[in-house]
């Protein structure tokens, strides 16, 4: 996700080189990367000037289907799951259930898998870069293509 995909209300709530301040009451929803998360910004990316990128995902129905194996093009991913639960498969063969309260850290490039997650979750979501790419790749050896 970029600066370019955030609402009009966003960009005026937050500026390049400013303090952003996210208050719950008034939160800011973004496009996102899947259609069953809704994507909350906490204006971490402009005003950070694109450096690092802060968001909630939020989720009411779990996954409606693994994301398939992909990998993120970015220097790493920080995520902190606030409410609920998500499992992910790894290129390394571990499979990963992240749990509330729990912290996972994904190196950038690393193929993964997200497999199930809780119906209601809430995950903090951390990267570096703000404008992290996706990109689909093949199931590594061993594991079964989804």
């Amino acid at each position: 996700m970029s600066s370019a995909t955030l609402t009009k209300e966003a960009e005026i709530a937050f500026e390049k080189g400013k303090v952003a301040y996210a208050p719950a009451s008034s939160p800011i929803y973004v496009q996102g990367r899947r259609d069953f998360f809704k994507y909350r910004d906490l204006g971490v990316t402009t005003a950070s000037g694109g450096a690092v990128r802060a968001q909630v995902t939020i989720g009411t129905q779990g996954l409606t289907r693994p994301t398939g194996w992909h990998y993120h093009i970015c220097e790493g991913q920080f995520v902190y799951m606030v409410k609920g639960w998500v499992e992910l498969e790894f290129e390394d063969g571990r499979t990963i259930q992240v749990k509330e309260g729990d912290s996972l850290y994904i190196p950038g490039n690393t193929k993964h898998n997200e497999t199930r997650a809780a119906d209601n979750l809430e995950i903090l979501e951390i990267s570096i870069p703000a404008d992290m790419g996706t990109k689909a790749c093949d199931a590594p050896a061993g594991w079964p293509n989804v």
